[in-house]
């Protein structure tokens, strides 16, 4: 167990730079994602804004993969998927169910996971 813990603490310092930028894109692509929802396909000042809150999440997403490896860095673009249920439940009242509570944990565990395991 200690070596897992030394391999995955070693994988984050390795790779730190590359996951903060992929965080962040994640939450861009995703706060694009909701823009172009709430624009409902005719509000163009909306879709116009969720175009580019995406491409700074997929420029983000390059200057990650420079930073970090692709094995730990391109799983953590699922936390998109986190982020998405937690806008979707904050701006648009949509509900979290036990279910999405289980999915939420099954992508946190097998990010954790794998990005432990590139050393």
């Amino acid at each position: 167990m200690q070596e897992f813990l030394n391999k995955f603490t070693l994988s984050i310092k390795n790779n730190l730079k590359g996951i903060i930028l992929i965080l962040i894109a994640s939450i861009f692509t995703a706060v694009g994602q909701l823009f172009w929802k709430l624009s409902n396909g005719t509000n163009i000042m909306l879709l116009l804004i969720g175009f580019m809150c995406y491409g700074l999440g997929a420029v983000l997403m390059i200057l990650a993969f420079r930073y970090g490896s692709l094995s730990v860095i391109h799983p953590m673009l699922s936390f998109g998927y986190i982020i998405a249920i937690f806008l979707g439940t904050a701006v648009l009242n949509e509900q979290i169910t036990p279910l999405k509570l289980i999915a939420i944990a099954i992508i946190m565990i097998g990010v954790v996971l794998i990005g432990g395991g590139d050393v």
